[in-house]
């Protein structure tokens, strides 16, 4: 991400040639940035500082604090004064939009790496390349020279430029070499398809090279948030995407050949078969995040599946927050009022707890992290799954096996016999489910339990559709909970609303939830956009919830007047809080967008 800057002052002559500390200390002090006392402490400490850092790396390792307002600055906030004195744009690094086979194809890593340069975007005419010395230009003509483009310099951060020169050159690397040992191993059109298996030359999943490049796609997917990577076939070229914050973004195109091996290699380690590519196939994977130092990173788990496509298979792994089962409800984007709620619902001893809701929609973490919560020495939680989306030490978990006749009823069944105190159900599909579902909360058991409906007066309507009669139902479901995720408003580039645009919005919000009332201070902000968010305005995800808790009155409505909006206005009264009603009350805090809530919560009366 680029942001313009003019010069402060024009760089003098003494300035040319590589950064030194001292001078820059001595800019700072006479752009007023920093005071005569903190340049002196600066001096000393920067003297005894390890001499092998860049000089901006330096200065933020060893705190220089603005004498405006005594913030100390980071390596961000340095580069940008350095690129705004030298007169060249500042340039935040975004690794998701760099192409990486074009610019590895510029210069050569010992060429980047030596001149401490990178380039960062390739047009037709103009090639942009970020250097961490601003003052050392003497390599652009040569540059000019081997590509035919004029080349537009930029400042980046030295440690953003020393991390993706030696990720990106060797990522291109592993790509090309990779390539070259598996040759054409993709294929130009759906009728070559048949003829793939006969191809003598196939890369092997195994090769140095390709479990190089696998281990940079995880990496990479962890250092940016992703929640899914999708390895897709295409004609030509396979297309990498990763899912952040709910949205998708391309990352890397590579042959055909490459993306073969890869996933075959991930099949491989997800314990799946490798030689069986006509059938989908799901399997899991245990990996460890790098750590810092001697600290060892954390587990995470992804889920792998796979899919026969027209142009050879396609395998997504969702990853799952190792985080997750340990967050407390507030995190997971719980409103008090509706935690205490769910506390109390879920501390029953027995009964049905609902949570519904698209797929995608969080129901798996909600769920995880409130049976982490029961889960203590003296309590049995056993869970019946399909897939098992986590491994949790605390469950007994079990996976359904269609072709061995283990469905969700039958391994219900089963675990009616394991001495349960607490079960979970993937997911109630079909009456059998249900009614052994009921039939477990009947004998005693704390359920949850998954549907898909759009809302939770839905979810009631959809277990009388099922054929579980309202009886049945009264004396077992303790409450539904129905739950979406929006993006949450980026903290550092979000602006509040005008007056004029507040007025407007709180109308327009009011307008939409009515009958009811968004209650509290209203400080609606919008998305901007800026480099750490990627532009997008928006970071990271929460929860809007919608709790149903089951009263006698609202039993009364089930047994005498099974209808939805009889139902839902019961629940209102009850003080369940619809989902669009929560999702108001998120942008009159400032954390989301009417458009984000718009898009995902269903209208107030339906």
């Amino acid at each position: 991400m680029k942001t313009s800057t003019k010069a402060h002052a024009p760089a003098p002559a003494a300035a040319q040639g590589p950064l030194d500390w001292r001078k820059l200390v001595g800019w700072l002090r006479e752009d007023g940035v920093i005071s005569a006392d903190e340049a002196a402490r600066t001096v000393a400490r920067c003297a005894s500082a390890h001499s092998a850092q860049h000089p901006l790396q330096r200065l933020a390792v060893v705190g220089v604090a603005r004498e405006a307002d005594g913030h100390v600055l980071d390596i961000e906030q340095l580069t940008q004064w350095l690129a705004k004195r030298s007169g060249i744009d500042y340039f935040r690094i975004d690794p998701l939009k760099v192409d990486v086979g074009k610019v590895a194809d510029v210069m050569s890593a010992a060429y980047a790496e030596r001149h401490k340069v990178l380039p960062v975007q390739v047009g037709v005419a103009e090639v942009v390349v970020a250097t961490a010395e601003p003052f050392i230009q003497d390599w652009v003509p040569e540059v000019e020279r081997q590509t035919r483009k004029s080349v537009r310099l930029v400042l980046a951060s030295p440690q953003d430029v020393a991390r993706y020169t030696a990720e990106f050159f060797a990522l291109a690397k592993s790509v090309r070499a990779a390539s070259k040992l598996g040759g054409q191993a993709g294929f130009g059109s759906f009728e070559q398809l048949v003829e793939l298996g006969k191809a003598n030359k196939q890369l092997d999943a195994n090769d140095q090279h390709v479990v190089q490049v696998v281990d940079w796609l995880w990496q990479y997917a962890f250092d940016q948030r992703a929640s899914d990577i999708h390895l897709e076939p295409r004609r030509e070229q396979g297309v990498i995407r990763f899912r952040i914050d709910g949205v998708l973004h391309p990352v890397y195109q590579m042959p055909m050949g490459v993306m073969n091996a890869m996933i075959a290699r991930i099949k491989l380690l997800g314990r799946m078969d490798v030689v069986e590519k006509r059938r989908p196939q799901d399997g899991r994977i245990k990996t460890v995040r790098p750590g810092v130092g001697a600290v060892r990173g954390d587990e995470v788990e992804m889920r792998l599946s796979t899919l026969p496509t027209a142009f050879g298979e396609k395998l997504v792994m969702r990853i799952f927050d190792p985080e997750a089962t340990v967050k407390d409800l507030s995190a997971l984007g719980f409103a008090p009022h509706d935690a205490q709620r769910w506390e109390s619902l879920t501390s029953k001893p027995h009964g049905i707890v609902l949570v519904t809701g698209p797929t995608g929609s969080g129901k798996t973490t909600t769920l995880y992290a409130t049976l982490k919560r029961l889960a203590t020495e003296e309590v049995n939680v056993s869970t019946v799954e399909d897939p098992i989306e986590m491994i949790e030490p605390a469950f007994n978990q079990t996976q359904v096996q269609p072709h061995l006749d283990l469905d969700f009823a039958q391994g219900l069944r089963a675990l009616m016999r394991q001495d349960p105190d607490i079960i979970m159900v993937g997911e109630v599909r079909d009456l059998p489910t249900a009614e052994m579902a009921v039939q477990a909360a009947l004998t005693g058991h704390l359920v949850f339990t998954t549907l898909h409906t759009n809302d939770a007066p839905s979810a009631i309507m959809r277990l009388m559709e099922l054929g579980i009669p309202p009886y049945l139902i009264n004396a077992t479901v303790l409450g539904v909970l129905a739950q979406r995720l929006v993006r949450t408003l980026c903290p550092v580039c979000r602006v509040r609303e005008d007056d004029a645009d507040t007025t407007a919005s709180r109308e327009a919000l009011t307008e939409l939830v009515k009958p009811w009332q968004v209650s509290g201070k209203y400080r609606p902000y919008r998305p901007v956009g800026c480099v750490d968010c990627r532009m997008t305005g928006y970071h990271g995800r929460m929860g809007l919830y919608e709790l149903l808790v089951v009263t006698e009155t609202f039993k009364s409505k089930v047994s005498r007047e099974p209808v939805l909006e009889a139902l839902r206005s019961q629940a209102v009264k009850d003080g369940m809080r619809p989902l669009r009603l929560a999702g108001a009350a998120r942008v009159a805090e400032g954390l989301t967008t009417m458009d984000e809530v718009l898009a995902c919560t269903p209208p107030v009366n339906g």
